[in-house]
């Protein structure tokens, strides 16, 4: 299942993160975000053990969202070493995900 990030977690779970991290910024009222969430479940499952996967809400946390520029949801990113190497923006196909954390692993 992929993790619930929050404002408080954000550091520990993603910037300091031994493997790499997808983030979905997503919110409930965004129909695409919530065509994407069996997707994201999946890819939770899926690399359970090598990557990690979360979701934050842009709307309870917005300093999160603001820090990365996050304008249109839902936006993926992929975090490495504390660091962004990877953005998506949209409704993504699942290999466009797989290909971003298999990247950087």
């Amino acid at each position: 299942m992929a993790m619930k990030l929050t404002s408080g977690n954000f550091e520990t779970e993603v910037y300091q993160a031994e493997v790499p991290v997808l983030v979905d910024f997503y919110a409930d009222w965004c129909g695409p975000c919530k065509a994407m969430a069996p997707v994201v479940e999946t890819l939770a499952e899926e690399y359970a053990g090598k990557a990690k996967v979360g979701k934050i809400n842009t709307d309870e946390n917005q300093d999160i969202a603001m820090e990365y520029g996050i304008m249109s949801i839902p936006t993926f990113l992929v975090f490495k070493g504390g660091k962004v190497v990877n953005k998506m923006i949209g409704m993504q196909d699942k290999r466009n995900l797989v290909a971003a954390i298999e990247e950087a692993l």
